[in-house]
Order: structure tokens, then C-alpha cells, then sequence
């Protein structure tokens, strides 16, 4: 590398760029008193040149030119190593560049010695051409959104899924026919960004086996996405292939939110691991105490830093490069309570990083901002976000929280259902739109459907954390026995609460969005946090789907339905000409602590009527209007029973019904 001409380079862009036959390096170290910028030739493990780099204000930069095709780098960081006041430079150690698109990763998953940091040396070729083929984007109006939360390498990682590249992004392209025969319209990717999977503190309590970090909420990088998601193990491919599936599926009407984990790095708190953030200025990236003690609001061991202006930028970059380079059409911010923190960790009214991310990502853009509005620090915001930056919706904890007590039987909930199937207005009126609410019975995170109606306690022990990890609070109900039963009662029970889940989902005003598995009765055996868990608890098992068909078919039936009645789609709230309550006599709901019926007539070219009752015994009902109205579905029935997809040939009901306990029931109007 002698040839090599090295000049003093620009301060931007940020990470590594070129242009012509000159290459740039920058890098933000406010506290650092000398940075290196190290070569490396491909294939070897030892730094083969190094290059002091120059300084604009806090920002470290170099340029190179002549640079040979194939070298990898990365950033030597010195400076004061003081635990107790938060500085923990290294200059041992070569710290990974974070804005690097292309790392020099192991391509196969579960590979030992990822957590080495010279594993993630960054490549300094120019991102390939990548033909979209005229593909655009599908822009799809947030109130068609049909969301299906999936986890990359479980969906097709089990043998029964049959594709050609398992457990990848190119896995998931072969499966766009099944989640077009679903009804979904975008599916939201749990973290695609560079993690080390094997970098875990559990070990499997049975076989003293460490676990693995499956499900991937422990970034390393927010520009470069998993090698370990691709087919290939060529330089580009995760690039290359993640792009393929973006343009694949926009190809067939469908959109991709990517779950993006902003507020904590997989660097944790452990002062011995560093990859990138920790050694090129600790102080800035993380919020650290007056002791040099992370600030962990997060549960993960640290907190980033996210309202300092320096990792504000490297957050709108990345937001930049994943909307506008690899087109994705939105995201979801996991534990987005963090971005209302300042730089102490207290809690603001006006958070530069969400103002900012609003500005950059207006409505009219098209881009979905989707917030998990809590942290485990203690913040709770569900309405924040979409009442104050219009362009937010939220992951409603409330209306999965409410409908969870309503449909089990919970008194004093009558009230709070009927204000979360109509959209939350009560939780969302200053935003005026029940799009603000992202509705989910479940998600990647907690009980499964099946599970949630089988299970009273969590059974987390195969976590390795002796069940202390997960929720104890779930709002579920086991229907009468713990786990499998041969007790027929229970087992019907059970199905028909999971018919009124999906009911109570699928009618509600906002956007839904349906967990991978859900779809045919996924189990993971009780398991309400198995993120260490790669095999078949997490896993889609297609062949269950076969066996489960007519689950599916209900689904997908119901989904069909929703997007066949404009009434369930609304962009503004109901009023009282759209919406009339009823009791088990019309007009007369029953808003006291002790009811557990509800029913409404809701208007559109064909009227609805929608009727839960969650009570233990049946409910002699008065249908409204002395109409006839024809019976599409009562979750008492099985599966396979019901009118979604021909309404007109529904039968008939007479003008008084009996709803059985614990069932629903939905008409449409003659």
C-alpha cells in the first residue's frame, strides 16, 4: 500500500465515501485526542497501514487516493480511559466505522468469534448499481394498511417452508404469493441492522448450551443490514438482496417497515465489549451519569444518547439511507419513549430528534412513522406522538390491553372496548384520525394467540433466566386449564375466544397489524419472551399451516372483508351518524361496570352490525331497526362457518338471536 496518497480530507459526509479516484474518511470523536485510521488487506487480520487523521471541530477526517480494490478499515481512537467519568477509549483496539453500509462479517449464522472487533472491519467499495427495474414504490393510504409483524430468518428458516434460500431475505421473496393469499399488504421486518446474534449472557438451562440473540433488538450498526439474512456470503449481497426483496414486493402492491432500534446499541454495559460506539467517544453516543454509569432507561444496559446533535444526524442519516437508497416505506421505533429524553435522560416536551424525524419524513411524503411509545424507564406515551407530530401513528398498548380484558370476561371494560374497536378517540382526539392507532392483539413480543387463550402463566424457563424474564402482566386467560387439554369444553372455548380476537381486530377502526403464525394457531408453548430462541417455538411451521387451513382461511377471509367494506377504513373518527350502540335491546347499551355485551350498528353503503358478548352465559339479543340482517359469522360456529367472502348468501337472522357465551357475532344488512 506504499502507493497510497494520503491528503487531509473533508469533515462530510460522515463514514466513507468517494469520489473519482479519491476516497474520504470521517468520523465524529469530540473527546478522542488522536484518532488512526487503519488498512487492512482482505482476508488478513493485521492492520497493514495506518494514517493519523486531521481534525475540523469534532470531527476526524482523511482522504486517500489510489486506494486498491478490496481494503477493509477501521478506526484506532485515543484518549483518556476513565470508567468513572465515562471515558473508555482503547487505542489497542480498532473500533468499526458506524456509518459502514458493508461489513466484514461472518456469513453464517451462530459463527464463534464475531465478537472480535477486528470481525467488523468496514469495505471500501462503492455501492453497486442496482437495477429497480421501474419499480415504484405503492404508497399505500395508511387506511388500507394491513401490517404482518415477521421475524426474517423464522419465517422460512423451518424445512417445511421449502424455499431455495431459507431464513433470508430472498426466502421471504418466494413466500409473496402466500402473504398476497393472506390479505397483508406490508409486512414490518423485526431488526434487519448488523447484530451479533451470539453475543447472549443466557445459556439453554438443559443442555448448558449458550442461546443465541435471535430476535436481533441488539444493533451494531443502523446502516448495514444482517450478512447473516442473506443467501450469498459476496461482499454486497445483504445489500444487494434486502434491495431485491424491497423491489419484489413493491412489484406486487406491498410495502416493508423495517423495526428499527434506535435507543440502544448491542454493545450493552459490558465496559470490555467494544465494537464501535463504546471506543470512539462513550460520552456522546450513550447517556452517561456524573460515576461514568450508563443510563439505562431501556433494559438493554445502556441508552443512546439520541437528542445530542451528533447522534441526532447519525440517526437522520440512517433513517435517509433506508428510505431513500434502499426504499423501504417506513418504520417502526422500537421503545420510542427514548427520544423524548434529553441529554440527563429527562424526559422533554419538545424532542429534537422526533421534530426532526417529523420534518424529515412529512405526510405527505408517505414514509409511516410508527412509535412504540414507552420505555423501561418508566415513560408511557400512547397519543403523544400522533397528537403532536401529525405524521405518527402509535403501537396502541391501550387497545391491546383493553380488548385482551373485554374479551376474557373482565368487568368495567365495556366502556374502553367500545372506545378501542371505534379507534381510541378518547386516547387520540387532538390527532383526529383513528389511523394514529396501530391496533395488535399480540406481536413479537409476548404471548401468540393460541397461547394467550391456553396459558395463566408465562414458561420462559428455556430462556435461561430461571422465569424471571418476560411480563407477568398479559391480560390472558387459559380458559379453564393450563396448556393442552383433551377437556373438549375448554378446547372449543379456546377457539372461540381466538374467532373473537381476530373479530375484534380485524372490525376496529385504525390500522391492524397480525403477528407471523397467528394465522394457523402458532404456540410457542407458553414462551411470552423467547428471544433467545431459534428453532421451532419462534419458527413458522408451514406444515402446521396445512393442518390448520381452516384458521387460515378465516383469516384471510376476514382481512378480505375488511378491505370490502369502506366502513372499517375510515380516516376520520365515527360520530353519532355513523355509529349507533345497542344493548341486548337496540338503542339501549348497557355502559355499567358489571356489562360485558356490547353491540353497534355501523352505517356505509351496506350497514353493519357487530355484537360481543363476554359473558359467561348467553345473551338473548333484540336485532335493531326490525330489519333483516344476514348472519356473516358467530364465533361460535367453527372456522370453516361463515359469509365473508359471499355476504349474500348469508342466512338470515331471525329478529331475536341467542348469543352463546364468550362469542360474536357479525350481520350485514339485507
Amino acid at each position: 500500500m506504499e502507493w497510497i496518497l494520503p491528503t487531509r480530507g473533508d469533515p462530510a459526509p460522515l463514514g466513507f465515501s468517494t469520489e473519482g479516484n479519491r476516497t474520504n474518511f470521517a468520523l465524529f470523536s469530540k473527546h478522542a485526542s488522536r484518532v488512526v485510521l487503519g488498512l487492512f488487506t482482505e482476508g488478513k487480520r493485521d492492520c497493514e497501514k495506518e494514517f493519523p487523521m486531521n481534525k475540523t471541530g469534532n470531527v476526524w477526517h482523511i482522504a486517500l487516493d489510489n486506494l486498491p480494490k478490496g481494503v477493509l478499515y477501521a478506526f484506532r481512537c485515543e484518549g483518556p480511559y476513565d470508567a468513572n467519568h465515562g471515558d473508555l477509549y482503547r487505542p489497542d483496539l480498532w473500533m468499526a466505522d458506524p456509518y459502514a453500509r458493508v461489513l466484514e462479517t461472518t456469513h453464517k449464522w451462530g459463527e464463534t468469534n464475531q465478537a472480535h472487533p477486528k470481525s467488523y472491519l468496514g469495505h471500501t467499495e462503492k455501492l453497486p448499481f442496482f437495477d429497480w427495474e421501474g419499480v415504484k414504490a405503492p404508497r399505500i393510504l395508511s387506511k388500507d394498511l394491513v401490517i404482518y409483524e415477521m421475524h426474517v430468518r423464522g419465517f422460512t428458516q423451518h424445512p417445511s417452508s421449502g424455499v431455495k434460500n431459507p431464513g433470508t431475505f430472498l426466502g421471504i421473496i418466494e413466500k409473496i404469493p402466500y402473504l398476497k393469499k393472506l390479505g397483508v399488504n406490508a409486512i414490518e421486518l423485526m431488526p434487519i441492522f448488523e447484530f451479533d446474534e451470539i453475543h447472549c449472557k443466557d445459556i439453554q438451562p438443559q443442555t448448558g448450551e449458550p442461546l443465541p440473540n435471535y430476535w436481533g433488538y441488539n444493533s451494531l450498526f443502523f446502516f448495514a443490514p444482517m450478512r447473516r439474512y442473506a443467501s450469498s456470503d459476496k461482499i454486497f449481497a445483504p445489500i444487494e438482496e434486502f434491495k431485491t426483496l424491497v423491489r419484489e414486493l413493491h412489484r406486487n402492491n406491498m410495502e416493508i417497515l423495517l423495526d428499527v432500534v434506535y435507543n440502544h446499541t448491542g454493545e450493552g454495559k459490558e465496559k470490555e465489549y467494544f465494537v464501535n460506539f463504546r471506543g470512539i467517544d462513550n460520552k456522546t453516543y450513550y447517556i452517561v451519569d456524573a460515576a461514568g454509569h450508563y443510563s439505562d432507561f431501556t433494559g438493554c444496559g445502556n441508552t443512546v444518547n439520541c437528542n445530542h446533535p451528533a447522534v441526532q444526524k447519525y440517526i437522520l442519516d440512517s433513517l435517509t439511507f433506508w428510505a431513500d437508497e434502499m426504499r423501504v416505506d417506513g418504520f417502526r421505533f422500537d421503545l420510542a419513549s427514548i427520544f423524548t429524553r434529553n441529554l440527563n435522560g429527562s424526559p422533554m416536551s419538545s424532542p429534537p430528534i422526533v421534530q426532526a424525524i417529523s420534518n424529515l419524513f412529512p405526510v405527505e411524503r408517505g414514509i409511516k412513522l410508527i412509535a412504540e411509545a414507552w420505555d423501561a424507564g418508566g415513560l408511557y406515551q400512547v397519543g403523544l406522538f400522533p397528537s403532536t407530530w401529525k405524521s405518527w401513528s402509535d403501537w396502541n398498548g391501550k387497545y391491546r390491553d383493553t380488548v385482551r380484558r373485554f374479551i376474557k370476561g373482565t368487568p368495567s371494560q365495556v366502556g374502553a372496548f367500545a372506545d378501542a374497536i371505534t379507534g381510541s378517540q378518547s386516547v387520540y382526539n387532538a390527532s383526529n384520525t383513528p389511523l394514529s392507532s396501530l391496533n395488535f392483539i399480540t406481536a413479537h413480543d409476548g404471548f401468540t394467540l393460541r397461547d394467550l387463550v391456553t396459558y395463566q402463566m408465562k414458561h420462559n424457563y428455556e430462556n435461561g433466566e430461571m422465569n424471571q424474564d418476560g411480563s407477568d402482566q398479559n391480560d390472558n386467560w387459559n380458559c379453564g386449564a393450563e396448556g393442552p387439554t383433551q377437556n373438549g369444553d375448554i378446547a372449543q372455548l379456546r377457539e372461540k375466544q381466538m374467532r373473537n380476537f381476530f373479530l375484534a381486530l380485524f372490525l376496529a377502526q385504525g390500522i391492524p397489524m397480525l403477528l407471523m403464525g397467528d394465522e394457523y394457531g402458532h404456540s410457542r408453548k407458553g414462551n411470552n419472551n423467547p428471544y433467545v430462541q431459534d428453532n421451532e417455538l419462534n419458527w413458522f411451521l408451514w406444515g402446521l399451516l396445512e393442518k390448520n387451513e381452516k384458521i387460515f382461511s378465516f383469516v384471510s377471509s376476514l382481512i378480505a372483508f375488511r378491505k370490502n367494506n369502506a366502513s372499517l377504513c375510515r380516516e376520520t373518527f365515527l360520530t353519532d351518524h355513523d355509529i349507533q350502540w345497542h344493548g341486548s335491546q337496540p338503542f339501549h347499551p348497557d355502559w355499567s361496570s358489571s356489562s360485558k355485551f356490547i353491540a353497534y350498528t355501523l352505517s356505509g353503503p351496506r350497514p353493519l352490525y357487530v355484537a360481543f358478548n363476554a359473558n359467561p352465559h348467553a345473551m338473548h339479543v333484540t336485532l335493531p331497526d326490525k330489519a333483516q340482517w344476514r348472519q356473516v359469522v358467530r364465533t361460535d360456529e367453527d372456522w370453516d362457518i361463515h359469509f365473508f367472502n359471499k355476504p349474500n348468501e348469508a342466512p338470515i337472522l331471525p329478529s331475536q338471536i341467542e348469543l352463546a357465551p364468550y362469542s360474536s357475532l357479525v350481520a350485514l344488512f339485507t
